[in-house]
């Protein structure tokens, strides 16, 4: 047995990380996209203060005064500040155009002239036209790759997390009986689908946060330190760089305390999910006691605590926003403050401070991914400490496939135990050649079901062998054993699908004919059509065939193991839930079905064992006798006194 390891933080996210990797190419893609996001708002935030300097008067001079005197208004600071501006945007963006004193000329697709300046002294409304043309489409690429990539990241997040609830099923289906037998079905159901949710709201939404909003903060960074450096301010900067910790500490605080409280609410829901699994699977008690308030205030008190435990993470995750939006105001107002007694312009106000505002969104968004992220972690532990505990049978790498069964079936001191200090069985030895029928009475809990178990090898052997042809079952390729073995349990096992599903149930190849007939030999068919069921063979059983009796639900995996057609048959008080006269049909097709079989079978009803070629009797996980049906008689022994008290008049 493996037991689950204690990961670290990092740990956690690499094996994340491995479910991400088969689609790196869509990821790859968002990621470009995500660059364009940040490099597109880099953009806007370059233009936005040229636009804002556009619309202020250059000069106070009329354009009458203009006019008659151009030198006089190429004099103006400000209107020197527009030529700069407006030969630098010719020069970035390659436009076919030249400036001639306070004149544009444009040489491409038409030539034509204006004046930068406009009759009220502000920029022309052709500069501001373009300034804002390509403002617009910087913002119509900002938001096309935001798209992209928000469609490609939570496309790879929710394919990831879906390879994780494949691969926890997988993992958890192939674990042996010990495991699920030490399991408590509702925490695994809790595992398999509330764990697994929560990863996948919160990894298919974190990746698109993640690879892009560190690429806007970058692009605002870069634009905060450009504009700093343009206008020789520096304060920014080092507002900025004194209030980042600021803002990182109380994140990072709360992200460990719920990280904390999530995982004890997860484990919290599982017991939810165990206590309405119990009550649903065994309603019929529950309604027969009389409990149902009982019941209700047990499950009110864990629900309780659960709602208690999620309201605390609740009250932490919320924290975090206020937190960040109270330090960022108080960094922008002594900014501002700082500004307005250095008399700053508008524009430069701007430049300086629209990247800090463009910045907010995204520090939020990733603020949010880590608190998220916190709690999706919180699942991750759980998930993956199922993941590493590994109850699994061994199978050898260099395992024999076997064909077919050519020769008996040999028990070998033969020694069990459940748990240390629980032992089942002791030196059990008995042998059971091909096309025999061997059956094992007992007392409840001598060891019967055991031992059959043992022989299909659901459990390993604590000491001795199980050999079939001569080789240990241990050597062998499980799927290889098991289709050579069939077994007929006590308690039926029916899924919610319809009858000829349930008969075909391992044998999906099997034709309609096929399932036709192996009903007939369990003697299933005639109540399959006599109209009881309305849809014949593609009637619902319902869950657990809530809508078949129990007689009718034993016949039906009879016929399942009929269709199967092993050459080893397995048969653990099969008829156990039969009444009389359905109980000698179906031994009638029992007996049609063991001809040219190997049998074992565990019986209650000693009528049904009489003709086996050797009887076991065991108590207390031990065989006290054997032999047949006659010469146990004549013991008048352990068998004997069963014999008896079952037909005594």
């Amino acid at each position: 047995m493996s037991e689950p390891r204690h990961l670290s933080t990092a740990a956690t996210y690499g094996r994340l990380l491995l479910y991400v990797k088969p689609y790196w190419k869509v990821l790859t893609v968002g990621i470009i996209a995500g660059l364009l996001v940040g490099s597109s708002l880099f953009v806007t935030l370059m233009l936005l203060p040229k636009m804002v300097g556009a619309v202020e008067p250059a000069s106070a001079v009329d354009s009458n005064t203009l006019s008659a005197s151009p030198e006089k208004g190429l004099e103006d600071p400000k209107l020197q500040k527009m030529l700069s501006q407006a030969k630098s945007a010719i020069r970035e963006f390659h436009l076919p155009a030249e400036i001639k004193g306070r004149q544009v000329t444009i040489t491409w697709p038409v030539e034509c002239s204006f004046d930068i300046v406009d009759s009220r002294g502000c920029m022309a409304w052709q500069l501001v036209a373009l300034y804002g043309f390509f403002f617009a489409l910087a913002w119509l690429v900002k938001n096309a790759a935001h798209y992209i990539n928000g469609y490609c990241t939570r496309y790879v997040g929710t394919k990831a997390v879906a390879d994780l609830r494949a691969d926890i099923f997988r993992h958890v289906s192939g674990q042996s009986l010990k495991f699920f037998s030490g399991t408590d079905t509702g925490t695994l159901i809790s595992r398999c689908t509330n764990d697994t949710s929560v990863l996948e709201y919160s990894v298919s939404h974190s990746i698109e946060d993640l690879t892009n909003a560190p690429l806007q903060i970058l692009g605002c960074l870069c634009a905060i330190i450009i504009s700093c450096r343009q206008y020789e301010n520096y304060a920014l900067i080092l507002i900025v760089t004194a209030g980042t910790p600021c803002l990182l500490i109380p994140v990072m605080i709360l992200g460990r305390k719920i990280r904390k409280i999530y995982k004890k609410s997860y484990a919290t829901i599982a017991i939810v999910f165990s206590r309405m699994h119990e009550v649903f699977s065994g309603i019929t008690a529950v309604k027969a006691c009389h409990t149902e308030e009982m019941e209700m205030k047990r499950f009110e008190e864990v629900n309780k605590r659960y709602v208690k435990q999620v309201v605390r993470g609740i009250r932490l995750q919320i924290l975090v926003s206020p937190a960040m939006e109270l330090i960022t105001v108080t960094m922008s107002l002594v900014f501002m403050i700082y500004c307005y007694s250095r008399g700053i312009t508008l524009a430069e106000l701007t430049a300086l401070l629209a990247p800090v505002f463009m910045a907010y969104r995204p520090m939020k968004a990733l603020a949010n991914v880590f608190t998220t992220l916190q709690k999706s972690m919180a699942g991750a532990d759980r998930f993956f400490e199922l993941m590493d505990q590994d109850m699994r049978l061994p199978e050898k790498e260099n395992a024999l496939e076997k064909k077919s069964f050519d020769k008996s079936i040999a028990v070998e001191n033969v020694s069990f135990s459940y748990a240390p200090g629980q032992q089942v069985l002791k030196n059990i030895s008995f042998e059971i050649p091909k096309g025999k029928t061997v059956a094992v009475v007992g007392e409840t809990g001598s060891g019967k079901s055991t031992i059959a178990n043992l022989i299909a090898r659901f459990y390993d052997v604590t000491s001795g062998s199980v050999k079939i042809d001569g080789t240990d079952v241990r050597e062998l390729k499980i799927d290889s054993l098991r289709r050579m073995i069939g077994v007929v349990g006590q308690i039926p096992v029916i899924f919610n699908g319809t009858i000829a599903e349930n008969i075909a149930y391992g044998t999906p190849d099997a034709t309609r004919e096929e399932i036709e007939n192996a009903a007939k030999l369990a003697n299933a068919h005639e109540f399959i059509t006599n109209g009881n069921h309305a849809e014949g063979y593609d009637s619902e059983c319902g869950e657990n065939g809530c809508r078949l009796s129990g007689g009718e639900k034993q016949r039906l995996i009879i016929a399942r193991a009929i269709l199967k057609n092993p050459p080893i048959l397995i048969l653990d008080e099969a008829t156990s839930a039969l009444d009389t006269v359905t109980e000698r049909m179906v031994q009638n097709a029992l007996n049609k079905a063991m001809e040219n079989r190997t049998v074992f079978a565990i019986a209650h009803r000693l009528a049904t064992i009489r003709h086996a070629d050797l009887i076991l009797v065991f108590r207390k996980g031990s065989i006290v006798e054997s032999g047949t049906h006659e010469q146990l008689l004549e013991l008048n022994g352990v068998y004997r006194h069963l014999h008896d008290t079952q037909f005594t008049k």
